[in-house]
């Protein structure tokens, strides 16, 4: 375990973490300012794949803070990685949104949604655009045996009346009825992590992932061998340590905990 004044590289979960709805948590500005002044760097994790990171961009802009799409990295971008480097040339069946798949297009992955017998890949997202054609067209070609992609294991989406189903509710009822599972992508899985560390050059030693939910969050670190910090100023609380067992490196009550120990350490 390195200390935190070793930490460069940020990983930063952002609903729960640095805001919730429209309220941007204390000292959140003063968080990031002082990791830039202290030569480090911060990406915005999100499992969210149903849309850009242009979304992303206007809500921090609207809560006072710039940022720009380098500083994001999606369930989108593990994804386009994977089917890049592991699935080269092969054409994927993405059962998702219009956003994602023109991200992917663009990106040079051989996309389609229509059926055909070429199709060696199925990308299941979070997909707000969801038809039964899609569901079953992803039946038809998991029972053909062709890989099962999905980029979340997230089984809701909070919304301002509740929860929406996410991508792992709808990989459940295809599983339900293929009797298939799918390989997910984002968080807790260790790939965003290690995309992170591969574009960003820093080591595991310097990063640290920072989150308020133990069972993605923290646990994606503890996948992909990494500090870790669990805040308690949105979704977790100190009782899912032992529901989950999983046992982060550090806990804070909030960012503006943090960055105060931060700042005493820059000193």
């Amino acid at each position: 375990m390195a200390s935190l004044k070793e930490k460069k590289l940020y990983l930063l979960d952002m609903d729960g973490t640095l805001y919730l709805d429209e309220r941007l948590f204390d000292k959140v500005p003063e968080f990031l300012s002082l990791i830039r002044r202290r030569g480090g760097r911060y990406l915005f994790l999100t499992n969210n794949s149903s849309r850009g990171v242009e979304g992303y961009i206007d809500k921090m802009r609207r809560l006072g803070i710039e940022t720009a799409a380098e500083d994001y990295m999606t369930s989108a971008d593990v994804a386009e990685h994977t089917l890049l480097t592991e699935f080269a040339g092969q054409k994927c069946y993405v059962s998702g949104t219009a956003s994602l798949k023109a991200q992917l297009r663009q990106a040079g992955v051989n996309v389609t949604d229509t059926l055909s017998g070429d199709i060696s890949v199925l990308l299941s997202g979070f997909d707000t655009e969801l038809t039964f054609q899609k569901l079953e067209d992803s039946c038809i070609l998991l029972n053909r045996g062709v890989t099962w992609l999905a980029t979340n294991p997230d089984w809701v989406c909070p919304t301002w009346y509740g929860s929406v189903p996410d991508c792992g509710s709808v990989c459940q009822m295809l599983s339900r009825a293929t009797g298939h599972a799918p390989r997910f992508l984002g968080k807790p899985q260790r790939e965003m992590v290690q995309l992170a560390l591969a574009r960003t050059g820093f080591t595991v030693r310097q990063a640290v992932i920072i989150g308020d939910r133990l069972y993605t969050d923290v646990a994606c670190g503890v996948n992909a061998g990494i500090d870790s910090i669990f805040v308690l100023s949105g979704e977790g609380v100190m009782d899912d340590i032992v529901q989950y067992r999983i046992q982060p490196t550090w806990i804070y009550q909030d960012i503006a905990q943090l960055y105060h120990e931060l700042k005493e350490t820059a000193t």
